[in-house]
Order: C-alpha cells, then structure tokens, then sequence
C-alpha cells in the first residue's frame, strides 16, 4: 500500500486482530476445498452428474482471482475496518445461501457472492495485521496468519466427508454462521478503520478488462469439462477470454494506475515462478478434485472415507515443512525446482496406478508422498517469486501472485474434470459413467501438465534467489 494511514495502529489489539484474521483466513480456504467429499451428495441433491459440480469450485475461486486486485484500492478509499467487516458480512450471508439453495444456478451464484466477500477479506485482512503489528513481532504473526492455508486443506476434505455422511452437505456452509457473527462484532471493535491519505483513481477499465478475460476462459474450460459440452459455447467464451485478455494486457501496460501492475514481470526469478509455477498450481489443484471423485465414485467409498483417505496427502504438505528450509539451502531453488518438480509429477502419475484392490496401506503411501513433493515444490516457487522483486514493487507484485494464484487453482479444478472428460473418451464412451479406469487415464494427463511445468525452470540461473534460500553458504 502507498501512502500513509490516517490513524495510528491499535498495537494493544494487534494479537487479537491477528487471531482473528487468521480465523477468518481459516473460513476462506476451508470452504475452497471443504466441499470436494460433498460433491456426489449434493449432485443427487440438484439432479446433475458430479463433474458437472465442479463449477460450485470453480466459481468460487474465480470469483476470489476477479476481485482481489480491487481490495488493496477498496481499503484506501473506504477504510481497513469498513471493508473487512463488509466482506465477512458477505461472506457470511452468502455462505447461508449456499446451503439453502436446491439448483446448480443458484448455487453458483451464491458461490460467486461468497467469493467476492472473501476476495475482500482475505488481502485486507493482511493489511489490517500489517498496520496493527509492532514491526518486531511481524515475523510471528504473518507466520500465524499463513498456517489456515495448510491447515484447512487437512481438515477441509475428513470434515466435508463427516459432515455429509452422517448429516447434510448443507451443515458444510452453515457452520460459517456462528464464526462470522462472532468475528463482525471483534472485527468492528479492535479494528482500526485506517485509510490512505493518497486517493488513488480507479482503475475500472482495467478492472473490467481483466475480470472479463479471467471469467471468459475459466468459463470456456468449465463448458469443456462438461459431460454434455456444448462445443459452440465454450468456443465463444474462449474467443471473447483471449480478446478481453488481449486488451487487458494492452490497457495495463500503458496506464499510469494498473488494477493489476505487471512491471514484476521484468524480473527473471518473478516471471519463472508466475510461468511455470502457474502451469504447476493448476495440475496440482486437479487433485484434491479428482481424488474425492475417483475413491467415492470408482471405488465405492462414502464421503468421509474419501475424506480421511484424501487427508494423507495434506499430511505430506505439513510434514514437509520441517525439512524445506535445509533442503532449499543445500541444493537452491533451480536444483529443486527440476528435480522435485519432476519427482512431483510422477507421484500423480502415480496415482494412476490406483484400483479399488489397492491395500489402503499403499495409497495412504502413495498420497502422503506425493503431499511432501507438492509442498516443497509450492514453498519454493512462493519464496522465489518475491526474491529479487525490489521494495516499491513488492504490493503489486504481491496482488498480481495473489490474482493468478487464486485463477490457476480454479482452472486446475476444470482441467481436471477436462481431464477426466479425455479419459472417458478414450476408453470409448461419453463420460456420463465415469469408471476407475477414465479416473487413471485423467491422472495420467494431470501428471503429463506436471512435466510441462519444469520446462520454464531450466534457464533459470544455478544461483538465482541464493540471497534468499542462503545456497552456497552452507555447504551447497
């Protein structure tokens, strides 16, 4: 953020305001994969086929992509506390109409507005903690407000899954009920509604150009992943996503206040993270889609057993952090970004290897080491993005990873279902039964984009980020 805020931090409040953002961090990522289990019981529930649900995901993490970029704008003009407070209200109201809802129509919709409150939640939220935490204690907190992002992935998928056995998938959104009315009345009071003194104009052409080509192409993807794909549709929303992408870029460029600064991508390290780092995130998020699918689906299981099952590869997630920081400084971010990206896509190949027979020993196997891969590959493509990005270009930077990150977990989610849409063509049939042999075939191709990530990594520089991962100090 430029400019200076209008009133003074409530230091006092700082480790509360933390918590309470992190909890509302919490809410955001949980709902983005607590309802991967829930997705054939709420198929049943609105009359379609479970792929066709994928858009539920889809829609919601789109939305967050589209609406980021103007919070950072939002918080300056309206006030940190204003904002905040107005996005948990959306998000909570939202969250109600989720679980109330008896179509996919209105369903997406109400994704669509969840989405936009935790669009705005989310990144002024971390302001709010930046303006409110004494420097010397920053460190800590930006570490506690990060954990939600690994912790809700654990819980999301066994939680789901309990909830959807035993009771509703409905109970999935109104638990956010309770949680939201208690973090508006905390926010409202320890906030600080602090505002840029520096008004800076807003970027609607911008906004409009750019939300219209992340809407256009995710959409294009979601009509192909479809079991009754209406080819002519999604070859239009395709056409008007590459124009309106087109323009956007052009538009971006040349205007003197961007939605979203694209200078960062000047930067060898920046761009190599943003490439191919985007390619990864997408094969990546195409799992936590397909595997609750493939075990209730093409194994049989009920929700929660799904979920428990899914929860190995989340384990391998955290698990991991405890050796990322000596591996990063020994072998650099070029070493394992090749190797681990590599290694990383053969375990969802991996997958593919997968039947009902499979001894559960095997697959927890199998998934919890793929978790360790992945982990280590996003915490080394998240650190290399920021480390030759300078100061004054660290926010747009920062708003620009946000926006793609947020687009390519969305657009993994539909790759999936394309994925598993091939698949089901291959072995001769239209995809409304998918079978455990069409779930193999998707894993097969996920892994294949896996590979086609490293490709951006091999002219990186053997000592590009040294700085930061401390390579070549150590030994390495």
């Amino acid at each position: 953020m430029s400019g200076s805020s209008s009133a003074a931090p409530r230091s006092g409040d700082s480790s509360l305001i933390v918590t309470l953002v992190a909890a509302a961090f919490f809410m955001e990522n949980l709902d983005g994969t607590i309802i991967a289990t829930a997705l054939p019981q709420m198929a049943r529930s609105f009359n379609v086929h479970p792929v066709d649900l994928s858009i539920g995901i889809t829609s919601y993490l789109l939305t967050l992509a589209v609406f980021i970029p103007i919070s950072g704008w939002a918080a300056d003009r309206f006030g940190v506390r204003n904002v905040f407070t107005g996005a948990l209200a959306v998000f909570t109201a939202s969250s109600v109409l989720c679980g109330m809802t008896n179509g996919l129509v209105e369903f997406t919709a109400a994704r669509v507005l969840q989405g936009i409150g935790g669009a705005m939640m989310v990144p002024v939220g971390r302001l709010a903690v930046l303006r409110s935490t004494p420097r010397d204690s920053l460190m800590r907190a930006i570490s506690i407000i990060t954990w939600p992002g690994l912790v809700a992935p654990v819980i999301g998928p066994p939680l789901g899954g309990l909830i959807t056995t035993y009771s509703s998938w409905r109970w999935i959104f109104y638990l956010n009920l309770p949680l939201g009315l208690i973090g508006l009345v905390l926010a409202w009071h320890f906030i600080g509604n602090d505002r840029d003194t520096q008004k800076r104009p807003f970027d609607a052409a911008g906004f409009v150009l750019s939300g219209l080509a992340c809407t256009a192409l995710m959409y294009a993807m979601e009509l192909t992943g479809r079991v009754d794909a209406p080819w002519k549709q999604a070859l239009a929303w395709l056409g008007v996503g590459v124009v309106a992408g087109a323009a956007a870029l052009f538009h971006l460029r040349r205007t003197a206040h961007p939605v979203v600064d694209l200078s960062a991508f000047r930067i060898r390290t920046f761009a190599v993270a943003m490439g191919g780092g985007s390619i990864f995130r997408i094969s990546i998020s195409a799992v936590p889609f397909l595997l609750p699918l493939m075990f209730q689906v093409g194994f049989g299981m009920n929700a929660f057993q799904s979920g428990l099952l899914t929860l190995a590869v989340f384990a391998g997630n955290l698990m991991m952090k405890l050796v990322t920081t000596p591996i990063m400084r020994r072998y650099g971010f070029r070493s394992v970004l090749l190797v681990n990206g590599a290694f990383a896509a053969l375990t969802l190949a991996a997958m593919s290897l997968l039947t009902p027979a499979t001894p559960t020993f095997w697959i927890v196997t199998v998934l919890f080491v793929s978790g360790l891969a992945r982990s280590l590959q996003f915490t080394a493509i998240n650190t290399l993005t920021f480390a030759d990005v300078p100061r004054p270009q660290m926010s747009g930077a920062s708003t620009l990873s946000s926006t793609l990150g947020q687009m390519t977990v969305g657009m993994g989610v539909a790759f999936g279902a394309i994925a598993l849409r091939m698949a089901a063509w291959f072995h001769g049939h239209d995809g409304q039964t998918v079978t455990t042999a069409d779930f193999n075939g998707a894993f097969l191709i996920v892994a294949g984009l896996g590979f086609v990530a490293i490709a951006d990594v091999i002219g990186l520089d053997r000592r590009a980020g040294a700085h930061v991962s401390g390579h070549g100090r150590s030994g390495g």
